[in-house]
């Protein structure tokens, strides 16, 4: 299973690497939401871990865009925010869920009962 990681701080990105090891076979990884969308038409991951907020374009603008491109991805937003606008907003935008950072064991869950699905 290949796995896009997007997150602007690199230690965030090594430290999903090693909470979905377990479960993922090949890793691409991304510091913005442009480069997140450039890397998912590229490589065509089988999950996107998602931060949200990211500069120059925000993981929910990149959500958006690679749903609107690829309406089959599935894309986890994971983020240190816990609030409902935002929760509702990357729901509308087309991600699958909303996992907060301090609970990334939930991440491999998620995954992981996705593949095999």
């Amino acid at each position: 299973m290949k796995v896009l990681i997007a997150d602007d701080d690199a230690r965030m990105r090594q430290m999903l690497r090693q909470t979905v090891a377990g479960v993922a076979t090949d890793f691409c990884e991304a510091d913005d939401g442009d480069a997140a969308v450039a890397a998912y038409a590229a490589q065509r991951p089988d999950w996107v871990l998602m931060d949200l907020r990211m500069k120059p374009t925000s993981g929910l603008a990149a959500t958006r865009q690679i749903k609107a491109r690829f309406p089959d991805a599935r894309i986890l937003i994971v983020t240190q925010y816990d609030e409902p606008d935002l929760r509702r907003a990357a729901q509308e935008a087309g991600a699958c869920g909303y996992v907060l950072k301090e609970n990334l064991s939930t991440v491999t869950r998620i995954v992981e009962a996705a593949s095999q699905l």
